[in-house]
């Protein structure tokens, strides 16, 4: 199970084996159900998670009480809600399996332990988070500039089996729309 984070932690440092088993006695194993709860809002999360298998996303209310997906995340990627992990603070947002998932996770506090004893955790965990960032400013962007129209193709362009896996509501809020926008969208695209 751990093999695919390593793969992706050689891509951007040398994994020794050390490294190798500290990953193996930090990252827990788990599998679980499509619309399980990982972390909740009201609440510290707990840990971060690697994603093998499934998708997760990560989303919070409005104030009418209406769901917004903010990220999703499909093999392989990490997630969390990192701002009230790293403060560890009160998280106004929630992480849910959206299918069944076989996930890897760590808690904050091993996560540490690790980037202290492993000079190629803590080089990986920066790139991640400077991978995270990134993918933010990206998002925020295009969110601001793009139509609903773009913003939907350059989904279907860079993630097409995103569509066939998750519920057509999720993708809208996601991509700043409501289902409805969404739908006639699709719909002029088809003819």
């Amino acid at each position: 199970m751990h093999e695919q984070l390593l793969k992706e932690m050689a891509k951007q440092t040398s994994v020794s084996d050390e490294d190798r088993a500290l990953c193996l006695r930090y990252f827990e194993w788990l599998q679980v159900p499509k619309n399980t709860l990982l972390e909740e809002e009201g609440y510290i999360p707990k840990h971060i998670y690697f994603v093998l298998s499934g998708y997760v996303r990560l989303f919070h209310y409005d104030e009418d009480g209406n769901e917004n997906t903010l990220h999703f995340n499909c093999p392989p990627g990490f997630i969390t809600s990192y701002h009230h992990l790293i403060n560890q603070t009160r998280s106004d947002e929630n992480v849910e399996a959206v299918t069944d998932c076989s996930l890897l996770r760590i808690t904050k506090a091993d996560l540490d332990v690790m980037v202290s004893q492993s000079p190629a955790m803590k080089d990986y965990s920066i790139f991640v988070l400077q991978r995270s960032m990134i993918y933010n400013e990206t998002r925020s962007k295009e969110l601001a500039t793009l139509t609903a129209e773009q913003r939907y193709l350059k989904l279907i362009d860079h993630y097409p089996d995103m569509i066939q896996h998750l519920p057509l509501q999720y993708i809208a809020s996601f991509l700043g729309m409501n289902a409805k926008s969404l739908s006639r969208i699709r719909r002029q695209l088809i003819k």
